[in-house]
């Protein structure tokens, strides 16, 4: 039986938009699951792009729309950093949102820590938080993602060991381009989402989404191979993104 996707894509006409449009869904996403389980649960990823939507939840407009006290964040990734770091994917969610809303669980990648001993580390709290079974995978209801000029997502960079890894949930990897080591969840844990949200902005994305749009393309990029097996994926991008430059 071919598995059957389910994909959505809004174009949006900026960066401001898009944190609009993701904004909105996450607060969709947050109902259902609070509805259902009374309790929802958000992985967020780092890089620029979710800046403006962590400003935008912080708002007075979409802050009181959101009942934080059963909000847990986890993170999709980090770099091996202290939390203070300015290249700390929780620092800049900290400082744009989680410290102006009140979040009181968030479950953040100690990236201070020995790489392996973190991915070891969060792994179990993952175990732990979501009551897993042996085998069993966290089902995050919310993941956001971003994908870069390369097609990589999370930490998951092409070429990347990471990207056969099937048992565990966390490693960490190093990435040779970067000179830098991170620490990511692994393909099997975002495909087990309930929704992923992917988000790319500017034209320098548009060579990279024209392969992860085009479902007949090989799949030879890490961005190409996030597809949820129960959930949804959606892709908010702005319009530089959507067209080549011309």
């Amino acid at each position: 039986m071919t598995q059957q996707k389910h994909i959505s894509l809004f174009i949006t006409s900026d960066p401001d938009a898009m944190a609009r449009q993701t904004a909105e869904i996450i607060i969709e996403e947050c109902s259902k699951a609070i509805a259902t389980r009374d309790a929802f649960t958000l992985a967020l990823s780092g890089g620029n792009t979710p800046v403006p939507l962590f400003r935008l939840l912080a708002s007075p407009e979409y802050a009181d729309r959101i009942p934080w006290g059963k909000v847990s964040f986890y993170w999709v990734d980090e770099r091996c950093v202290d939390p203070d770091h300015e290249q700390s994917n929780y620092r800049v969610a900290r400082d744009e949102l989680l410290h102006k809303v009140s979040a009181t669980k968030f479950y953040r990648m100690k990236g201070e820590y020995h790489p392996e001993k973190a991915a070891e580390a969060y792994e179990q709290l993952l175990r732990t938080q979501f009551e897993l079974a042996p085998g069993q995978l966290p089902r995050f209801d919310c993941l956001l993602l971003g994908a870069g000029e390369d097609g990589h997502t999370a930490s998951l960079f092409p070429g990347s060991t990471g990207l056969e890894e099937r048992e565990k949930l966390v490693i960490d990897q190093y990435v040779p381009s970067l000179h830098s080591t991170r620490l990511t969840l692994t393909l099997p844990v975002i495909n087990n989402a309930r929704c992923v949200v992917a988000m790319a902005s500017g034209s320098n994305k548009y060579p990279m989404l024209s392969k992860a749009l085009d479902l007949l393309e090989p799949s030879v990029l890490p961005i190409q191979h996030v597809s949820p097996v129960t959930g949804r994926l959606t892709w908010v991008i702005d319009k530089a993104a959507s067209r080549p430059l011309v």
